[in-house]
């Protein structure tokens, strides 16, 4: 459905309450969300991980650099013991969770308790923007329902409950980035182009593969601003130049530190080592990480990490470049794995509902893009290019279920759409391309 000109001046906003219904309130979904996360860290005691100073599990990498931090050690020490200085995670999370070490004690009850809140607050504010691209793209009643949607499913609250790490507030980044890019497309504010490339700076510094997206928010950007006769180009030199001043002091600090330019972070040579080699199936080959296995902690700590990194890495183009159709093929599995949902040790009940659920929601959220694209409707093409680019680097390396977590909120729109549309009926009629499902 091609946009008329009121839809295109129309600024996302939250869902109005046309009845005084609380249910509708992004508010009240949001203070939902956020009382269901930290009870369930309370009652779950998922804030009690199994030691106290020394255990990696709590914040992994990133907890052992935010343990650093506190120390005054610097940003350094990814693994076990002292290794030196470290590129190995961006710079964001560690900082945060260096803060919390400072006040409530490095690796306590305490600082886990506060660190799975702050989680839970960034998953709880989440609704907000999802509320915002529903209605703008999709209309209120589809809004209402992904909002919920993401308060109450039980393995949208998974990640933001149990795990001290970037996740929620990656999600909570890009959902904030595409409703900027859709107010972009119809407002000529100064200040929202300046938050476009701020925001990006934060969200590169928070989880780098969020910027596979970044080309193609902007040229969808600029492409539908041109459509209407609109100029991008000053707009596009201050975001960029705003998005490289946030990225700056951490491209600077690496250089200084190692001799060469970093981008960002320096381990994508091993992680693509961990998901290809002798033995692999797609998934994380976990046992060769420096965390687990003690000869290639000792290899790190020998090497240094940056020619740790490169050494993983031409491991990794060595074994490609031996066979590219297995290459190929493992890449073809873990699209499957990010689309179907990973292997599962076991095949109980619950495991083969787990699988389909997660391959319905898969199927059901391409349905909801495909049906979007057919009907033109706002934001269409922002939400293709989440479901092209985002996963791909995981069909190159490896795939964890967390890695799908900072798109679940357009998936779950995308996925609600495609419910609505089944059932009010509504089917696309290529004689009457205008035609508008009821609300």
């Amino acid at each position: 459905m091609a946009a008329s000109p009121s839809e295109l001046a129309r600024v996302p906003s939250f869902p109005s309450s046309r009845r005084g219904n609380l249910g509708r309130s992004p508010c009240a979904i949001a203070a939902v969300a956020f009382a269901l996360r930290v009870g369930y860290v309370l009652l779950g005691h998922t804030y009690r991980f199994k030691t106290v100073e020394g255990n990696f599990d709590f914040g992994f990498e990133m907890g052992r650099i935010g343990r650093s931090l506190a120390l005054g050690q610097g940003f350094s020490n990814p693994f076990h013991g002292i290794t030196g200085p470290t590129a190995w995670e961006p710079p964001l999370y560690p900082l945060l969770i260096a803060g919390v070490f400072r006040i409530f004690g490095i690796y306590t009850p305490a600082s886990a308790f506060v660190l799975l809140a702050i989680n839970s607050l960034f998953a709880a504010l989440t609704a907000f923007p999802i509320c915002l691209i529903a209605r703008r793209c999709f209309g209120e009643r589809v809004a209402v329902w992904s909002a919920w949607t993401w308060a109450l499913l039980p393995s949208m609250i998974f990640w933001s409950t149990r795990w001290v790490w970037e996740t929620s507030l990656a999600t909570f980044l890009l959902t904030l980035l595409l409703v900027l890019a859709l107010a972009l497309e119809v407002k000529d504010e100064p200040k929202l182009w300046l938050g476009f490339g701020g925001l990006w700076g934060i969200a590169a510094l928070t989880n780098p593969a969020l910027l596979s997206l970044l080309p193609a928010s902007g040229l969808w950007v600029w492409y539908r601003r041109a459509k209407q006769g609109k100029r991008s180009a000053t707009g596009v030199v201050a975001a960029s130049a705003v998005f490289l001043v946030c990225l700056a002091p951490w491209l600077v600090r690496n250089y200084r530190t190692f001799g060469r330019l970093i981008w960002i972070r320096s381990n994508l040579g091993a992680e693509l080592r961990l998901g290809n080699g002798p033995g692999a199936d797609g998934r994380w080959m976990d046992s060769l990480h420096p965390s687990k296995d003690g000869q290639q902690f000792e290899l790190y700590r020998q090497l240094g990490e940056i020619a740790y990194v490169a050494e993983r890495k031409r491991e990794a183009l060595a074994f490609i470049r031996e066979d590219y159709a297995r290459f190929a093929w493992l890449s073809l599995k873990r699209f499957a794995y990010f689309w179907g949902g990973p292997p599962r040790p076991h095949r109980a009940a619950s495991a083969l509902l787990g699988h389909f659920l997660y391959l319905a929601s898969s199927l059901l959220a391409g349905c909801g893009l495909v049906e979007a694209c057919r009907k033109r409707k706002p934001g269409a093409g922002l939400f293709f290019w989440v479901m092209l680019i985002y996963p791909a680097v995981y069909y190159v390396v490896f795939f964890l279920p967390r890695y799908r977590h900072p798109i679940e909120p357009e998936l779950g729109i995308l996925m609600l759409y495609a419910i609505r549309e089944a059932v009010s009926g509504q089917r696309f009629n290529p004689e009457n391309p205008r035609q508008r499902p009821s609300e």
